[in-house]
Formats: C-alpha cells, sequence, structure tokens
C-alpha cells in the first residue's frame, strides 16, 4: 500500500491549490493537509501569500464564535504542524516573494508569514497570469491576451475553499478570489468578442449575469455578445432587462457607457459586421505607473495595508482617505498599496503630490495640468486642460491615483470620479469630512513592537537586542510615529559610538528632542511645521495653550476649559476642530464628552510649547451664556473602556 506524504522535504516539487476546494501535492502525490482546523489555518495563510497574517486573524478564522483559553497554543501547534507539512525552508529559488530560499513558515512581528513561489500556488500563477494578459491587450496583441487570460481561467477548479467557507474569515478570502476571477472573466470575453469570436464568449456571460444581476460590465458584454451573433433582440431584452432591475431595487439608471451601446444597437450605428477576426483599433498604451519608490525599511501596518488592498481591490471605482498625524506614515502605506495593485489597475497607477515643496497648495488647474500630461487627453483633437476633461478620462480607463497631501476637500473634490473603474487614495493630517462617500482608514501610531522592529532595521537589530530596553524608550520618545523612529534609527546608523541609553536621555528632554530628530535632509521638525500652517489662527493658539497647560499624555474636557479659558461648549468646539485637523487624537468608541479622554501627541506637543505664538485673548461669553465655574483640577478617574491612543 503507499502511502501519502506527511512532510514536504526541501528538493519536493510542491503544489497548493485554494482555487477550489483547499488541496495540495507533492512530488504529483497528495498530501494530507491534517483536521479541519489546522486546514483552515492553512487556508488564511495561503490566501494571503507571503504577507503576514495576524494571529488575531487566524484566531478568528479557527473559532469564529467564542476561541478558547487555549487557542492561542493550539494555534501554535498548528502551525508547528503545518510547518512540518511544508517543509522548514523555501527551495533556493523561487520559493519566496525575493526569488531565494528561505524560512518556510515565519513568525514575524506582523503575525504567521506563509512564503510560497509562483510555481507552488495557483492564486499566485492566476494572478500573474491576468497581468500579463491585461499588458498584451493594452499593447494591442489582443490574441496573445485571449490566451494568457484563458490560461488564468483555466486554473480554476470551482468555487475556491468552499470547503471551509462555515468560517466567516475564510469566506470573506474566498469572495475576494471570485470577485478577481469575475473582471478576468470580463477581461477574457471582452478580448474574445473584440476578435470576432462572441459564439464562444454568449453562454458563460449569461451564467455570469445570473450570478451577478446588477454587473454593468457583464450585462454589457453579453449584449455585445449576442448582437454580434446576430441576436439584436435579445440583446435588447438584455439592456430592458437590466434597467428595470436598477430601477426597481437601487432607483438608479444605468451608466453612460452601456446606456450609449444600447443606443447605437438602435440606431444600427454600431459596429457589429466588423470581419471575424478583425484586430480592433489599436489602443494607446496604458500608462505603467508613476510611483515613488517604495519604502524600503517598511514596518507594521500590516491591518491597515490589508484594508486598503480589499477595498482598492474591490468592484468598481473607490475613494480611500488615508488620514493621521503628521509622520505617521501614510505616503508610504498608500504607495505600497499602489505597488501591489499592479493587476487591478491596468491603466496606471499614478501619485500627485497635492502641495509644492515649500507646502503651500497647488492649484487646481496645476494639479490637472500634471494629470494631464501623465495620461494624454481623451482625443488628439481635444487636449484635456481642465477637470471636465480629467474626469472623462477616468470613466473609460481603470487607474489608481494617489493624491498626497491633500490640507482640504476643496483642493480634490473637482478632481475625483463620478463614476467609472477609477479608484483614487486620500492622504491627509486632516478628516476630510466634507467628502462622502469616501472609506476612511486611520493610522495610529505603531505598535511598540513594530516600533521596535523599524529601529532594528535602521540601527541593527544585534545593538537594538543588547539594549532593547534603552530602545523602547527611544521608540516612546518619538511617540511612536515611523518618521520620528526612522529618524532615530538613521542617525544611530551614522553615530555608532553613542549608546542607546544616551541617546534615548536626549530625546526625553523636552528642550531638545525635536533637535535630535534630524537625519540630513530629513527634520521631524519640518514637517510638525508644515502641519502647523494647516491650522487656523484660533487653532494654533488652542493648540499651544493645551500643550502649555497638560503636557503628555491624555487630557480631559474640564482640564481643556481650564487651558483655554473658557467654556464646556467653547472648548468642546476647540478640540473638536484641533481633531478634524489630525493635531489630537480621541478614542474611535463613543463616549460622553464629560469621560472622553484626549490625546495630544508627544512631538505635536512639544513643537506647539516651543512655537512663537501670540495668545490672543478668548472672547468673554455674553452674560447669559456664562459657563459654569470650572472646578479646580483634581485627578480625573480613567473611565471604563477609555484608553490611552
Amino acid at each position: 500500500m503507499t502511502r501519502l506524504p506527511t512532510r514536504a522535504p526541501s528538493s519536493g516539487a510542491l503544489n497548493l491549490s485554494v482555487l477550489g476546494p483547499l488541496s495540495g501535492q507533492l512530488d504529483g502525490r497528495p498530501l494530507l493537509l491534517g483536521p479541519r482546523k489546522q486546514r483552515l489555518v492553512l487556508a488564511m495563510l495561503l490566501s494571503r501569500p507571503n504577507t503576514p497574517v495576524p494571529v488575531d486573524v487566524l484566531t478568528d478564522a479557527v473559532w469564529p464564535d467564542a476561541p478558547p483559553r487555549t487557542a492561542r497554543k493550539n494555534l501554535q501547534v498548528y502551525i508547528s504542524s503545518a510547518r512540518t507539512l511544508l517543509g522548514a525552508r523555501c527551495p533556493d529559488g523561487p520559493g519566496g516573494p525575493d526569488g531565494g530560499g528561505g524560512e518556510r513558515l515565519a513568525h514575524t512581528c506582523g503575525g504567521y508569514l506563509l512564503r510560497v513561489g509562483e510555481d507552488e500556488l495557483d492564486s499566485l500563477r492566476f494572478r500573474s497570469l491576468a497581468a500579463a494578459g491585461r499588458r498584451a491587450a493594452d499593447d494591442g496583441d489582443q490574441r496573445a491576451a485571449a490566451g494568457l487570460l484563458r490560461r488564468a481561467l483555466d486554473l480554476w477548479q470551482g468555487p475556491p475553499l468552499h470547503d471551509l467557507r462555515d468560517s466567516p474569515e475564510v469566506a470573506a478570502e474566498a469572495e475576494r478570489l471570485e470577485a478577481r476571477c469575475l473582471t478576468v472573466h470580463e477581461d477574457w470575453a471582452e478580448t474574445e468578442i473584440a476578435l470576432g469570436r462572441a459564439p464562444a464568449v454568449v453562454d458563460g456571460l449569461r451564467d455570469l449575469a445570473e450570478r451577478h444581476p446588477s454587473r454593468e460590465r457583464v450585462r454589457a458584454a453579453w449584449m455585445d455578445a449576442l448582437h454580434r451573433t446576430g441576436r439584436r433582440a435579445e440583446a435588447l431584452a438584455v439592456y430592458d432587462d437590466y434597467r428595470q432591475l436598477l430601477a426597481r431595487e437601487l432607483g438608479l439608471e444605468p451608466g453612460a457607457a452601456i446606456a450609449a451601446r444600447h443606443r447605437a444597437m438602435l440606431t444600427g450605428r454600431d459596429s457589429a459586421d466588423r470581419p471575424r477576426g478583425a484586430a480592433p483599433a489599436r489602443r494607446a498604451p496604458a500608462l505603467r505607473a508613476v510611483l515613488p519608490a517604495e519604502v524600503p525599511d517598511f514596518t507594521g501596518r500590516g491591518e491597515q495595508l490589508r484594508e486598503l488592498l480589499d477595498v482598492l481591490g474591490g468592484e468598481g471605482g473607490r475613494v480611500v482617505a488615508v488620514t493621521g498625524a503628521a509622520g505617521t506614515g501614510k505616503t508610504a502605506l498608500a504607495v505600497r498599496a499602489a505597488h501591489l495593485l499592479a493587476d487591478r489597475f491596468p491603466d496606471g497607477r499614478i501619485h500627485i503630490r497635492v502641495r509644492d515643496e515649500q507646502g503651500a497648495v497647488r492649484p487646481a488647474a496645476a494639479v490637472v495640468g500634471e494629470l494631464a500630461r501623465l495620461t494624454g487627453g481623451p482625443h488628439p483633437a481635444e487636449p484635456m486642460t481642465d477637470a471636465e476633461h480629467w474626469r472623462h478620462w477616468l470613466a473609460g480607463h481603470r487607474a489608481l491615483v494617489v493624491l498626497d497631501d491633500v490640507p482640504d476637500e476643496a483642493a480634490v473634490r473637482a478632481l475625483l470620479p463620478g463614476t467609472g473603474g477609477s479608484s483614487f487614495v486620500l492622504t491627509a493630517r486632516g478628516q476630510l469630512a466634507g467628502l462622502a462617500p469616501v472609506h476612511r482608514i486611520a493610522l495610529p501610531p505603531l505598535a511598540p513592537a513594530e516600533a521596535l522592529a523599524l529601529l532594528g532595521r535602521l540601527a541593527g537589530p544585534g545593538r537594538v537586542g543588547l539594549d532593547r530596553a534603552a530602545a523602547l524608550r527611544i521608540a516612546e520618545a518619538c511617540g511612536l510615529l515611523p518618521l520620528a523612529v526612522r529618524v532615530s534609527g538613521m542617525r544611530l546608523a551614522v553615530l555608532r559610538h553613542l549608546p542607546l541609553a544616551e541617546y534615548a536621555e536626549r530625546l526625553a528632554d523636552p528642550a531638545g528632542a525635536l533637535d535630535e530628530l534630524v537625519a540630513g535632509d530629513i527634520s521631524v521638525r519640518a514637517r510638525l511645521a508644515s502641519g502647523w500652517q494647516d491650522l487656523s489662527p484660533g487653532s494654533g493658539q488652542a493648540l499651544a495653550l493645551l500643550a502649555a497647560a497638560v503636557g503628555e499624555g491624555p487630557f480631559t474636557l474640564p482640564e481643556a476649559m481650564a487651558a483655554l479659558g473658557c467654556g464646556e461648549r467653547q472648548a468642546l468646539r476647540a478640540v473638536e476642530s484641533l481633531i478634524d485637523a489630525g493635531a489630537v487624537s480621541s478614542p474611535s468608541g463613543e463616549v460622553t464628552a464629560h469621560c472622553v479622554l484626549y490625546e495630544l501627541p508627544r512631538l505635536t506637543g512639544l513643537y506647539a510649547r516651543e512655537h512663537d505664538t501670540v495668545p490672543v485673548p478668548v472672547p468673554e461669553p455674553e452674560p447669559d451664556s456664562l459657563p459654569e465655574p470650572v472646578p479646580e483640577r483634581e485627578p480625573v478617574p480613567e473611565p471604563v473602556g477609555a484608553h490611552r491612543l
């Protein structure tokens, strides 16, 4: 009797699959993947290959309702078994994201990371083939594109991970995989139609339309396929059914593109009589990427990066606002996501700064002009010179645009899409509350372990490990902000003679901390200054008064009233204005104003205290609205559920 392999030696050919039931093979023979809970862990790790998966996410996947007290220990057992099953190390060559060998299943500060190569996992092969097919289509080689996209679709063996979908976490990963498959199926069908092979895709598009009745791109391709096979009446019926569905369930009208196709079919001006096999007009080369290089020491932010990728990787165009105080790493996160989403946005990924080098807001016309130069106008005879033409270009393309360092809503509102498949990421210190609908991702300071990992990458992990307590004091003196920790690491990398404990003492001194946070032309003080200039005079005065009165750490509304010398309503309005500007943080949960603990970041407070602000008296309230006397400052008990941000 032939025994099934239970361990993958480093030289074995490993083949894992998530595009169907979870399965694995070693040298062509099935792998026993273990009990159900272990397979759930493997499913989550393989759904996010070469990316750290947080322990909490794995725990929720295995025990969605109530994890037992032994959950973490049990999880370690499943990880150990998986490591034994798949082999301790990747083989030399394509065994990891960096193309070389390495630990197959590693524990990092962001969670557990499973390294697999493109030749070892079907979802990675699918992604690579889909991206190659889109590039071929962009270059005008429709036949090559159709072949590559078909090869990608042929990897599917049924609904992904359908045997484990009773776990909500696994089901969510499977739905993301299905969404990618749907997009590739649409790309392939449109390519086949363009090649004059519409009969080959009609039945598949009908099945897709039945499963996704409100998916406009599927409906449009189905209409085209029917029309080009001589079934004009059926094509018109597809549009009419879609129009009624939208009106009945959503109160909407079909989009402009599908409506235009419908009108062309009605009037006979559609190009359905194009010779079979005739190549379509060559499409202008797609814009690949105009992005800054990724930060090589990008650390942490696993949860926020996953959320950003999930939102941008969904159907249709989205707008995401990544907000946080100066130095929280908003740009680094947005750029990293843009680099990882190449296959999702074949028409280009663009990074544009909304401010100039001096921090002044660029005119909207200048930003649109730069976008025009990067993308080209919608038609040679109609150069794109204003926001209207820019939106016209967006409507026909799938691009990702990062608008960096947005000062306010007015600076970007005219640039955002109305329809189409393009998505935007806005990075801003303020909350941009006037924009809707927008998905918001707030960046808090790093976790202490993440800050130590970042410091170690720059100053040297051995050096940090020798005096971990001093390294932690450095990170905390930096407010756990990525920029400040990075600057500290760069300084320590140069000043090899400087003990960590001595540098920690320098940073702990409020009078000289900002002087220490300079590395070459990178200055934390300069970054804080750019945020200060966004504040109105009243907000700047309020921030300076709060910094002088409350010092470091959390403060309450009564303490803010005492610092500002005003009543409750005025103090609340002033603090909330600073929250909106990104200068003060507050808990995310609902708490009454009297119980909430606000947080003034350490470095922001230091800059506010040293800034030359002339106090302006706060206007006295009218006699009939005098506030209650402010009680003498007493220790305020920490409310239940309050936490330090």
